[in-house]
C-alpha cells in the first residue's frame, strides 16, 4: 500500500470570498489615496522651499517671461495711466517695509477685465476694467496694496513651486510621460492662472489695511469696491479677481473690525482719481 494519495484539491481555494469589482474598487481607492497624500506632502514641502528662493532667482525667471507682459508702447494715455499706477505702487511699498532689493514692476492693460495679479519677480498687472469699477484712488490702492502684499509674502514663487512639485509627482507616479510636465513649462505663460491660498489671500488683505492706513491715516474706502462686488455676487457675475477669494462679506466685516481698532488718525478724505485715469465706461 503506497505511503502517499494525490488528494483532490478543495473546490473554489483560488476564489476570493468578496466581489471582484470590490476588491477593484479598493485598490483604486488605495492607490488615489496614497497618489494623494504623496501629493500633498510634496506640494507642502515644495511650498516651504520655493519661500526661500532668493527673490533675484525669482526676477531672473520672472525676465523669462517679459515678452509676455502688456506693453503701453505707442499710447500716450495707456502710458500716462501706468505711470499713475507706478506710482500708487511705489507710495504704498515705501509703507509696505519690502525686503531690500524687492521692487515692484506695475503693467497696465487695457482690457476691461475687472482684475488684478501678482506674478513672480515682483510684476503686477492692473486691467482697466478694474479701474473703472472703483470710486476712488483709496479702493484701487486697497486692490494694488494686496497684490503688493501677495508679492512681499512671496506667495507667486510658492504657488509656483507648489504646481511644479505636484506636475512632477503626478507625472511620476501616473505614468503619464512628459505631456503634462509640457503643460505645466507651457503653463509659466498662463502666471495670471495662479491662484493663492485662502490664507495667502487674507495675510495679503491684513498687510494691504496696514498699508492703506499707513499712507493715509485710515481705511476708509476700503470696503466700498468689496462692497460693490457683493451686489454682484447676488447676480452671480463676480469679476475673475475674487472668484477664489475668501467671502466678500467676511472680507467686508475684517476691514470693518480694523477700522474700529484703527481710529482714523486726521479727518478723512478720499482721493479722487486723477483725470484720465477713467474710461467712465463702466463708472459706479
Amino acid at each position: 500500500m503506497a505511503d502517499y494519495e494525490n488528494r483532490p484539491v478543495p473546490e473554489g481555494i483560488n476564489v476570493s470570498p468578496s466581489h471582484p469589482l470590490r476588491e477593484f474598487a479598493l485598490l483604486v481607492a488605495g492607490i488615489s489615496g496614497l497618489i494623494l497624500v504623496v501629493t500633498l506632502v510634496v506640494s507642502l514641502l515644495a511650498g516651504q522651499f520655493a519661500r526661500h528662493i532668493p527673490f533675484t532667482e525669482e526676477k531672473a525667471l520672472a525676465e523669462s517671461l517679459a515678452t509676455r507682459w502688456p506693453t503701453t508702447a505707442g499710447n500716450q494715455l495707456d502710458q500716462q495711466r501706468q505711470t499713475y499706477l507706478q506710482n500708487l505702487a511705489d507710495r504704498l511699498g515705501a509703507v509696505m517695509n519690502l525686503p531690500a532689493g524687492m521692487n515692484i514692476t506695475v503693467h497696465y492693460a487695457s482690457s476691461d477685465t475687472v482684475n488684478a495679479m501678482a506674478t513672480l519677480g515682483g510684476h503686477i498687472i492692473v486691467f482697466q476694467g478694474l479701474i473703472d469699477s472703483l470710486p476712488d484712488e483709496n479702493a484701487l490702492a486697497m486692490v494694488v496694496a494686496h497684490e503688493i502684499a501677495h508679492v512681499r509674502n512671496r506667495h507667486p514663487i510658492v504657488a509656483i513651486g507648489r504646481g511644479f512639485a505636484v506636475a512632477m509627482t503626478l507625472s511620476s507616479l501616473s505614468g503619464l510621460g512628459d505631456g503634462l510636465m509640457e503643460q505645466w513649462v507651457g503653463g509659466l505663460g498662463m502666471l495670471p492662472v495662479l491662484s493663492f491660498s485662502r490664507g495667502q489671500e487674507e495675510e495679503a488683505d491684513a498687510d494691504a489695511l496696514e498699508a492703506l492706513y499707513r499712507l493715509y491715516g485710515h481705511v476708509e474706502g476700503a470696503t466700498s469696491f468689496f462692497e460693490k462686488i457683493a451686489r454682484q455676487e447676488a447676480s452671480a457675475s463676480s469679476p475673475a479677481l475674487f472668484n477664489t477669494h475668501p467671502g466678500t462679506e467676511a472680507r467686508i466685516e475684517r476691514i470693518r473690525q480694523f477700522a474700529q481698532t484703527h481710529p482714523a488718525q486726521e479727518k478723512v478724505v478720499l482721493v479722487d482719481l486723477p483725470d484720465g485715469i477713467k474710461t467712465g465706461a463702466n463708472s459706479p
